[in-house]
């Protein structure tokens, strides 16, 4: 069992002891600490946005959520099932004090966290992270009064609104969609992607759309995270059928992944690339993702003559770095889109408008898109962490092992090797380490990565010795 706190929120698994996973206590806890710094730094705002993926917990986490907040004096605008990116969107139209998702976005079905927004719809920064876990484990927040108990309102609206405000981007040419009468495969994996996805996709004028998963019951038919390994239904689907086009999202629609038309993964990581490749031949400017990210954006961006600068991973730290560069696209590799113009978080649904807009607007198929990018190959690993394993020592002894290459130690340690590089960092919502590596070649990307994680086990072997001497 496991339970994380981190500046991507209060994550962690259900059921088991109070001490190692996310349950009802800790729960309440952690929303009324949030709810008394939104009190604090809201100018008698008083109101949050709610929303939820489909997971099996969302339902009775929601109900403690909700009325821990109402016992805070604070009142809710509950969403009920939605996403991500539309409980962002509607702080911002609600003019509320901040936002919660209750998602545990791409991590298995026995997951749930809390993601905390603030006023603007955006992550709260780690300062306030740190803020709010303090007084949750000093106990420092006080209920109200019954006479002022926080009320409720609920709302199924905003995901049709958030789709409205998706159409009215110049960017977005549903003619051009609509005329090539894509047929396409989705896979929602039975979350709220079976509610939105579909919307928005008949918004655009795709009407030949074969549903996989697409009942938002939370039981995840396979993994949730949209890697090549895990959506082997989708691209079958494609290779038997005439499509043009396979889509999956994860559980709470912020992450965002394709298949050719013969079922090959466009990759995730070149999600963000065919988008911003779209948004810079009608917008010049600067682009933003992580640090564990394609080198193939920077070679686009700079294609279109702008800069791309690299940001720590997570999208608190991307956005922070989009609005320091003024970048009019960004996102992360895992299939993150964020376009400014629209709202500053990762949005599947507006990744998907302008994806189709730029294939349709493209001489050739999703596969010939795919071959017009410079082809890198990421290696994404892990190695498991037990409570011994001493991350900072690993991370120390790793950048002094590579002292002789170029190495940005911004978040973990990235090791540069001309075009290829590696990175390994502590996970912000697991408890592993990250060791991601990318090549023009797959094997060379491998081959970095096993070298990689050969010296991490080096190093907690040679620590156990010492330990044990």
């Amino acid at each position: 069992m496991t339970l994380i706190k981190s500046i991507s929120g209060i994550r962690g698994t259900i059921g088991g002891s109070t001490e190692d996973s996310l349950n009802p206590i800790d729960a309440a806890k952690f929303i009324s600490t949030y709810a008394k710094w939104i009190l604090e730094n809201s100018d008698n705002n008083n109101k949050v946005v709610l929303g939820r993926d489909a997971r099996v917990s969302g339902g009775w986490l929601a109900d403690i959520v909700s009325g821990t907040l109402q016992a805070m004096g604070v009142h809710v605008i509950n969403l009920g099932l939605s996403t991500t990116p539309t409980v962002e969107m509607a702080v911002e139209m609600e003019e509320a004090a901040g936002g919660i998702i209750l998602t545990a976005s791409h991590n298995p079905a026995n997951w749930n966290a809390l993601k905390l927004l603030d006023s603007k719809g955006e992550f709260i920064s780690a300062e306030a992270m740190g803020e709010i876990l303090k007084n949750a484990e000093e106990g420092n927040f006080e209920f109200v009064d019954y006479k002022k108990t926080g009320k409720v309102t609920h709302d199924d609206t905003y995901i049709d609104k958030h789709i409205e405000k998706i159409l009215a981007l110049p960017m977005v040419d549903v003619e051009a969609i609509r005329a090539k009468d894509f047929k396409v495969v989705i896979d929602c994996v039975n979350s709220t992607g079976g509610i939105a996805v579909p919307k928005i996709l008949n918004a655009l004028g795709v009407t030949q759309i074969e549903e996989l998963y697409c009942e938002p019951n939370g039981r995840f038919p396979h993994n949730p995270e949209p890697l090549p390994e895990h959506i082997t239904e989708l691209s079958s689907t494609l290779q038997n059928g005439n499509y043009h086009l396979g889509i999956i999202v994860d559980p709470d629609v912020d992450r965002l992944a394709f298949t050719t038309e013969d079922g090959t993964p466009f990759g995730e990581e070149y999600t963000l690339v065919a988008v911003a490749d779209y948004v810079l031949e009608h917008k010049k400017g600067n682009t933003v993702s992580n640090m564990s990210s394609t080198r193939a954006l920077r070679d686009v961006t700079e294609k279109h003559g702008g800069t791309y600068t690299a940001s720590a991973v997570g999208e608190v730290n991307v956005v922070k770095m989009m609005k320091d560069t003024n970048a009019v696209i960004g996102g992360e590799g895992n299939g993150g889109v964020i376009l400014p113009e629209l709202h500053y978080g990762r949005d599947a649904l507006v990744g998907i408008a302008l994806f189709l807009s730029k294939l349709a607007k493209f001489n050739g198929s999703a596969s010939m898109l795919r071959q017009s990018y410079p082809d890198y190959h990421i290696s994404k690993n892990k190695i498991e962490l037990t409570p011994e394993i001493d991350v900072d020592l690993i991370l120390q002894k790793m950048e002094e092992k590579y002292a002789n290459q170029p190495v940005n130690i911004l978040d973990g340690v990235k090791i540069e090797f001309d075009k290829e590089w590696v990175h390994l960092r502590k996970s912000n919502t697991e408890p592993i380490i990250r060791i991601y590596s990318e090549s023009a070649s797959e094997q060379t990307a491998e081959h970095l990565a096993q070298k990689i994680i050969s010296d991490i086990k080096e190093i907690i072997q040679f620590k156990a010795e010492d330990s044990d001497a």
